[in-house]
């Protein structure tokens, strides 16, 4: 199988090229024609592991999870770091095929972006496993993360309720085009239906970075410093949002919120600089991202959807989770 993959490298390349993203959701079957392997040791498998980025906590924590997995089960992995690039991730799949990984596991930049990587991989004969982000179209033998959609619902109640169901929000999003971002997205707006009395006056993306959310919220609070709170699709742009609402002396007057249960976050929360974070298991889905790899180039049968639950940290029950 290894010699058809390696014919299938120049088939995999042009189809990078010339693909059209489909807008269609993406986890398929292990039938897809996407071929598993035979080795029976963990040891022989070579996986691809390709990262949207490594700056920002949520995804080093993640990182800690596949280096685990690996320590313990001895597969090779070939890791990518794309930095938020969505072509420097499409090399670093191409790069994976041209050197005949077993299997490819993704955390997308761009759920868009991505489908021609999978496409390409689906051609290879290489299995495709999703980690935090889908892919909108291509091939997928499964997909592990947080249903982010919940995960929006959650932050949004947990923040409205903060704010006794009335007042004003501006709403930071994370990257454009992320799947993670657009389902946070509809689980707020979800959310919004049920509080009348609470007004969005401003919804702008700061990419799930905490300078990028210090800079967007300073912007927001000078066009209205009255604002009741910060509605944050993440906790790097919550914190930089708490550093803003410092610095115009709004601290306990403008509340802000997070998802993920970074460290820092978590710190906040016992700090009182943020309401609660909504803690996703990153370290988990590496590992489970690495261990469900293994099964599939085993030739074994996975779950197509494998939810990894998220929890409130709140002042409630934060000194449980503080390190």
């Amino acid at each position: 199988m290894k010699s058809l993959r390696s014919f299938a490298v120049l088939v995999a390349a042009s189809t990078m090229l010339i693909a059209a993203c489909t807008p269609t959701p993406s986890v398929g079957t292990s039938e897809s024609g996407a071929e598993a392997p035979a080795s029976a040791d963990s040891g022989e498998v070579k996986i691809g592991f390709a990262m949207s980025t490594l700056e920002n906590p949520f995804f080093v924590s993640m990182k800690d999870g596949i280096d685990e997995a690996q320590k313990e089960s001895g597969v090779e992995i070939l890791f990518a770091d794309a930095g938020d690039d969505a072509n420097k991730q499409a090399n670093d799949i191409l790069d994976f095929i041209a050197q005949g990984v077993d299997v490819a596991v993704l955390n997308p930049t761009d759920g868009d972006a991505i489908v021609s990587s999978v496409e390409a991989l689906n051609q290879a004969g290489i299995p495709v496993i999703t980690v935090d982000r889908i892919s909108n179209g291509g091939q997928v033998v499964a997909h592990i993360g947080t249903d982010n959609v919940t995960a929006g619902e959650v932050t949004a109640k947990t923040l409205f309720d903060a704010m006794g169901g009335k007042g004003t929000v501006a709403i930071l999003e994370g990257v454009p085009g992320a799947s993670s971002a657009i389902d946070r997205g509809t689980g707020f707006q979800n959310v919004l239906k049920d509080y009348p009395d609470i007004e969005v006056v401003a919804t702008q993306t700061a990419n799930y970075q905490r300078n990028e959310g210090l800079t967007v919220a300073q912007n927001i609070l000078q066009a209205n410093p009255d604002l009741t709170a910060f509605l944050s699709m993440n906790d790097e742009m919550a914190l930089g949002a708490a550093e803003a609402i410092a610095a115009a002396g709004r601290t306990g007057k403008t509340l802000t919120i997070g998802i993920d249960g970074g460290a820092d976050a978590v710190k906040a929360v016992s700090d009182g600089t943020l309401v609660a974070t909504v803690a996703q298991q990153s370290k988990l889905m590496g590992s489970m991202g690495i261990l469900e790899a293994i099964k599939v180039a085993q030739g074994e049968s996975v779950e197509k959807l494998q939810p990894v639950e998220v929890l409130v940290i709140d002042e409630k029950n934060v000194a449980e989770h503080l390190k």
